[in-house]
């Protein structure tokens, strides 16, 4: 069973790594962390898509099941991620292109998955976290890919910034809380499980911190930029009343 697993994950970052490698080929003009930020995107997507079918169609649902089982889909989806956060991390790490926090988030990101496949269960809640934690990362990657192209100060980057902190308050923060809570209080987990959520959930906060930091910042700017043109309209219209006069 070990071995089986190990297999999969190396399979996993051996994909990835290929992705990768196919991507600086094809964008050769481009630097080396847009095709790193392809691999991101592309990984976000299909975690989003597989982890929601497992909690929303396949079960068990983690609100009430945390410390169950893993099931079979649950193990490949694991082994698929974990092959890529290795392969992140290492990117990060070799590039040192992320902060500190970054790198302790995908660190416990690798320990909170490789938990869950040694044990045998709490693979419910793990894909839960995953889901959480991904569904913010295409709008991540947009805004990423807008500023590289000269496009993120417009209104699709306005309404990019807008849905990734309203996600990202929502679900990762507001649904976390409630997992978490749900962990906590169930007998089933392991008590160093119970721990991981915790340590993952107050990583969570200091995104959410620096998050809403560059929000306000940029909803001050935003403010301060609509009272400058208000002001500039009312002194065209002054100007062009006393004209006509």
């Amino acid at each position: 069973m070990a071995l089986a697993l190990c297999l999969q994950v190396l399979c996993s970052l051996g994909g990835w790594l290929s992705l990768y490698v196919s991507f600086c080929r094809l964008n050769k003009h481009r630097s080396y962390e847009w095709s790193c930020r392809l691999v991101t995107l592309t990984h976000g997507i299909l975690s989003i898509g597989l982890s929601a079918y497992i909690g929303f169609i396949d079960g068990p649902w983690p609100f009430t099941h945390p410390g169950s089982p893993n099931t079979p889909l649950q193990v490949h989806v694991l082994c698929l991620t974990l092959g890529y956060f290795i392969f992140d991390l290492g990117w990060c790490v070799y590039f040192q292109s992320e902060g500190p926090l970054m790198l302790a988030h995908h660190t416990l990101s690798i320990l909170g998955i490789i938990m869950a496949l040694v044990l045998g269960e709490s693979g419910t809640e793990v894909n839960a976290v995953l889901f959480g934690s991904e569904i913010t990362n295409p709008l991540l990657q947009m805004r990423w890919f807008l500023r590289e192209t000269g496009h993120y100060h417009s209104f699709t980057g306005d309404v990019v910034d807008f849905l990734f902190v309203a996600l990202f308050t929502g679900v990762r923060i507001g649904v976390g809380a409630h997992l978490l809570f749900c962990e906590m209080v169930s007998p089933k987990p392991k008590w160093f499980v119970k721990v991981g959520g915790v340590a993952m959930y107050a990583v969570s906060w200091c995104f959410m911190f620096s998050i809403w930091r560059f929000a306000w910042r940029k909803s001050i700017k935003k403010y301060h930029a609509w009272r400058s043109r208000r002001s500039e309209e009312r002194q065209l219209k002054s100007n062009g009343h006393l004209k006509t006069h």
